[in-house]
């Protein structure tokens, strides 16, 4: 029976490890990047900025997204937004 509080420790170790490692690429990349990549705050870098959100949520919540895929989005997407401005 699937507790209300969590499915299996499995899980919880997972988006754990994940996490920590997804946020520590995301926070490699952006300073890699400089203070170019999200600092104007212009439309389109508030929509990158909304973007790498949702990613690095998808890349911790959904099981299916491996977290190789997830940085390697993560990097297209701040490599693009640097290539950009």
């Amino acid at each position: 029976m699937r507790s209300v509080f969590f499915s299996s420790a499995d899980t919880l170790w997972r988006t754990l490890v994940v996490s920590l490692v997804a946020y520590l690429c995301l926070v490699v990349l952006l300073r890699v990047s400089g203070k170019r990549t999200l600092s104007k705050m212009n439309a389109f870098d508030f929509v990158v900025t909304i973007a790498l959100g949702s990613t690095l949520a998808t890349i911790l919540l959904n099981k299916d997204t491996s977290l190789a895929e997830g940085v390697m989005a993560l990097g297209l997407l701040v490599g693009l937004q640097f290539l950009i401005t």
